[in-house]
């Protein structure tokens, strides 16, 4: 009973927020100081356009998702898409060498949700 009750919460947050993992845990210091390892954030995923500056969880086929910072937004006219170029906090450099394949930048499709709060 428990266990099926967890499962209803859960599946009623992905509807409610719109994103597959409506909670994930900081598992690296790529953020900090703004977030530590092992802080929780709460997702949402609307159909808003991304912009920079906002906190996204991406996830382009690894095992783990990445909580970075969009850094900069390329929105193509022709087809409403963007491609997004990410960053963590604490990082030199952009997310560029993370990105699978020759991807430069990521396709809203790999964003999981953005950080809310």
């Amino acid at each position: 009973m428990v266990i099926s009750s967890a499962l209803i919460i859960w599946k009623g947050l992905i509807y409610i927020t719109g994103s597959e993992s409506p909670v994930v845990v900081v598992l690296s210091g790529s953020m900090e100081p703004g977030f530590k390892r092992g802080d929780i954030l709460f997702l949402n995923m609307n159909k808003d356009p991304i912009r920079a500056g906002q906190i996204v969880v991406f996830n382009d086929g690894r095992d783990v998702p990445i909580v970075h910072r969009v850094i900069e937004v390329h929105e193509q006219r022709d087809s409403k898409e963007a491609d997004i170029l990410t960053k963590g906090d604490a990082n030199p450099h952009d997310d560029r060498m993370l990105y699978t394949s020759s991807n430069r930048w990521l396709q809203r499709k790999y964003i999981m949700g953005r950080a809310v709060g």
